[in-house]
Parts: structure tokens; sequence; C-alpha cells
């Protein structure tokens, strides 16, 4: 009997796992069907990573960065906001190496570079690390919360960058200084890195916009903010969020249709090596630090999250408008997905057996 409810859990962490990343796999499944059946042209997929890139993950972006309720906790939670600044500047300085000895090719060295330390966190982040969370301690979220404002402008900052500094080092007849520049001149045009500031600024503005008293259901009263998008202009806050809930979907859809199996065994090396710096390097490295510095339940669901999530879709649209090899974004975002089912269980599992938290 004790065996049969061991199994029982195990079979219970696992489906949790499952069903935290096998639904990016269907709609990817899907995106491949709808080509392979001939219903969309292929044509018509790469338009589709233009409006992913330009259109809908900005607005999601925004949308993570907007609702984050008060922008003064990210000075109460200091200590893992540093943690996780830290962690993911050092692995970008690792996965930098890595991309050297990985490939002679400049337009995959910053496509690996990007697995070695940008997670899905936008998309699935937030809501994995909420479904950790157990007795009702809703805390984590906040956490996770805080760490999007965070980490998803680094994110698409150093992945501007590594998706041009190799490229431009190909072109000896160009200056330091004028490869600066490019550099600077992509970070401030990237979509992605504009969605993410606006929601910034909206954000810093909102803290100091005056708040009125306003009596709540149970008779108490509560402070709100004199204006809010969301609350005195409805329609742009509605029409956002719609464009947001949409993107994941969008850029899924169009990694399946620009997805090719017969360039897996092409691209074996430079896939094993992102996926394995991804779900498996990563992952340890970051969460056996995070224990070490004493961080625990409260945390540990967004740091899981944070590191263990597979490369996000975004990294497909960014390395086609930057002129990388997207087909070998695309196969990353694939088998990195694939691949973090086992090693999210495993990481799960883990944190569990030695009373980080239950599941």
């Amino acid at each position: 009997m004790t065996n049969f409810y061991y199994n029982l859990r195990m079979l219970s962490k696992f489906l949790f796992t499952s069903n935290a990343v096998l639904p990016i796999v269907i709609v990817i499944a899907i995106g491949y069907i709808l080509k392979i059946s001939g219903l969309l042209p292929k044509t018509f997929f790469p338009l589709l990573n233009k409006l992913s890139f330009r259109c809908c993950l900005p607005c999601l972006l925004f949308y993570n960065v907007y609702n984050v309720e008060n922008i003064g906790e990210i000075a109460e939670y200091g200590k893992v906001v540093s943690f996780s600044i830290l962690s993911i500047l050092i692995f970008y300085a690792l996965g930098f190496f890595i991309a050297i000895l990985a490939t002679k090719d400049p337009r995959q060295k910053g496509v690996i570079l990007q697995a070695t330390y940008r997670s899905n966190y936008a998309i699935i982040g937030i809501s994995l690390a909420s479904s950790l969370c157990v007795g009702g301690d809703m805390a984590p979220v906040g956490v996770a919360s805080i760490l999007s404002s965070i980490s998803i402008p680094i994110f698409n900052v150093l992945a501007t960058i590594a998706l041009t500094i190799f490229v431009e080092r190909e072109d000896e007849k160009k200056s330091i200084l004028a490869t600066a520049a490019n550099i600077l001149k992509k970070i401030c045009t990237n979509p992605l890195i504009i969605g993410v500031a606006a929601g910034i600024a909206v954000l810093a503005v909102r803290q100091f916009i005056p708040e009125t008293a306003k009596a709540g259901e149970d008779g108490g009263e509560s402070l709100v903010k004199i204006f809010t998008i969301k609350q005195n202009l409805p329609f742009i806050y509605s029409s956002i969020k719609s464009l947001a809930t949409a993107a994941s979907t969008i850029a899924l859809i169009a990694l399946g249709g620009n997805f090719e199996f017969n360039a897996v065994g092409r691209l074996k090396k430079q896939i094993i090596i992102g996926t394995f710096a991804r779900v498996v390097l990563c992952p340890a490295v970051c969460l056996v630090a995070a224990y070490q510095a004493g961080f625990r339940s409260l945390e540990f669901p967004a740091l899981i999250a944070l590191y263990g999530t597979p490369i996000a879709v975004s990294s497909v649209p960014m390395a086609a408008e930057m002129d990388n090899d997207d087909e070998l974004a695309g196969q990353l975002v694939v088998w990195t997905t694939l691949s973090s089912a086992f090693t999210l269980f495993a990481t799960i599992f883990i944190c569990s057996s030695i009373g980080i938290f239950n599941v």
C-alpha cells in the first residue's frame, strides 16, 4: 500500500509538470498540422511571426509589467531581485563562451547564448509559480510578479545584444563605436523592449497619481488611484489585454508552422548543447545557489519558473527579425519545452523531498 501511494504521488507530480508545458507542445503541433495539411500556406507563418513580434508580444510584456500592483514591492524583495539579476548576468557571460565553443556560425551563436539564460517566464512563469503555492499562501505569486517586471526587460535587452554582437563582429570594417551604436539602436527600437519600457513608464507615473477612498462591499474603505488606464480607459486596457492574451498562441502556431523535422539531424549538436544549458545546467546551478543563499518556500516557486522553464517563445520571431538562425531558435523552443516536462518534474520532486514545499 505504501508503494501504491508513493507511485500515485509521483504520477501526480509528473502530471502537474506535464500540464504546465504540454499545452505549449500541443499548440505548436497544431501549427505544424495546419502547415502540412495545406490549410494555411507556408508563406503565412513568417508573417505570423512578424505579427507576434511587432504587435502581440509587446502588448503581452506591457500588460505583465502594468499589472504589477506596487513598484515599491521591488525594494521589499530586494534580496531575491538582486540574486536574480546577478544570476542572469553570470549565466549570460557563461553562455557567451558556450556559444563560441558550440558553433562557428555567427548566426547561431546568439541563438545558443539566448538558450543559456532566457526562460519562458513571461508566458508560463507566473502561472507555474501560482501552481506551486500550497495552503492558500499566495505570497510567492507576488514574488513572481516582481521578478517578471525585472527579469523580462533584462532578458530582452541581453537578447538584443546577443543577436547583434556576433553578426556585427563578422563585419571587420565596422569600428567598435559603430558596432556599439548599432546595438544601442536595436535595443531602443526593439518592439519587445518598447513594450516593457512603456509598461515601466506607466507603472512609474501611477505611483504619483493621487488616491481617494472607496467603499468596499464589506463596508470598509480602501484607497484607489483617481485615474488609471484600467479604471478610466477600459477600452484601451481591454484591447491591450486581448492582444496580450493572443500573443503566446500566435507565436506558438507560427513556431509550429515554421518547424522542420529534417533540420534535427543537421542541428543535433547545437540542439543538445542549447537544451542542456537551458533545462539542466542553468536550473541546477542557480537553484542550488538560491538554496545556499537561504531562499525557501516564499521565493522558490518564482525561482523555479525563472530558471527551469524552456526558452522563451519570443526568441524565435526575435531571431528571425534580427537575421539570426530562427530555424535553430525554433528547434530549441520545441526541444527545451519537451525536455522541461521531465526536468521540472525532477526539480519539483527534489524540492518537495528536501522540504522546500509540498505538491
